[in-house]
């Protein structure tokens, strides 16, 4: 499990994927799972699609990266989820081998009405937890935000809701990405002074194009630091220069939070392999 790699005393590595939404597309990512696991991760993420509309995919992925031997955690979105759906969906991870889940609420679906909304089994991903960790021995991931997610108040209540998730049976937790180094510190200072103890692996997306950027901002509303829009405005549209200059900016945010402490680094790859491997590289 998961949580037991997290107790070696060292930094884990792990990267996030996602199953291609297109059916013809489907088995490349069984190539990028291979060319990733080249790379000796801790574990693999795969992400699990609004309401359940990818779950088998994200079941058939986990289970593949299973078999290679590696740690897979399955991303798992409640909001669109009954619990009988829950239990079954549950039940067939359990079947594929697969011990760890990222438990998330997830963005409700277009198509989902209020009514539908409202009567939702759970809430938040700490109430999934909770229901879980009674009935099954899966291990718990969860979701941190060193910005707040976009719908808290403030600070202080978005780290409210990540000790509730932790009180629920959070075994570890991967934050949201981040550009700005020191929103990761802030984080890890104010869960620890919330007695939040369980392990936080720091999130990071290479930008390697000015539209990623843009999208990435408008999903997250994480901040943009000066050095980071500097090399947007210089290479934006130079895409070869633009890749460069966005992977070292995540190589050198790595290594900066390395030198800090850190219990993880979460590369979120965008299903692109090769530029894990710079990075992984340069990083280990």
């Amino acid at each position: 499990m998961i949580k037991d790699v997290y107790k070696k005393g060292r930094v884990t590595y792990s990267f996030e994927t996602f199953p291609p939404k297109k059916d013809d597309e489907f088995e490349q990512i069984y190539t990028v799972v291979d060319e990733l696991a080249k790379l000796g991760p801790d574990f693999i993420s795969v992400t699990f699609g609004a309401g359940g509309s990818n779950s088998k995919k994200n079941i058939e992925v986990a289970s593949y990266i299973n078999k290679k031997g590696i740690e897979s955690l399955a991303h798992l979105t409640s909001v669109g989820l009954q619990k009988d759906a829950l239990d079954e969906y549950c039940t067939k991870l359990a079947a594929e081998g697969v011990q760890n889940i990222l438990a998330l609420r997830g963005d409700r679906p277009k198509l989902m009405t209020d009514e539908q909304f409202e009567a939702r089994s759970f809430h938040y991903a700490n109430e999934m937890i909770e229901y879980l960790k009674a009935k099954t021995d899966f291990c718990f991931g969860a979701a941190c935000y060193p910005e707040k997610h976009f719908e808290a108040p403030s600070m202080h209540e978005d780290l409210v809701h990540m000790r509730q998730k932790a009180e629920a049976g959070a075994d570890f937790f991967l934050t949201q990405l981040f550009f700005d180094n020191s929103k990761f510190y802030e984080l890890q200072e104010k869960a620890d002074l919330m007695g939040i103890k369980a392990p936080i692996s720091a999130g990071i997306m290479p930008v390697t194009s000015a539209k990623q950027l843009g999208v990435s901002v408008s999903m997250s509303g994480t901040t943009v630091p000066k050095s980071l829009s500097d090399i947007v405005a210089k290479y934006g549209d130079k895409p070869e220069d633009m890749r460069k200059a966005g992977i070292d900016f995540a190589i050198n945010q790595i290594l900066d939070i390395q030198a800090h402490g850190t219990d993880g680094i979460h590369l979120y790859t965008m299903n692109k392999p090769e530029i894990g491997r710079e990075i992984i590289t340069a990083v280990r």
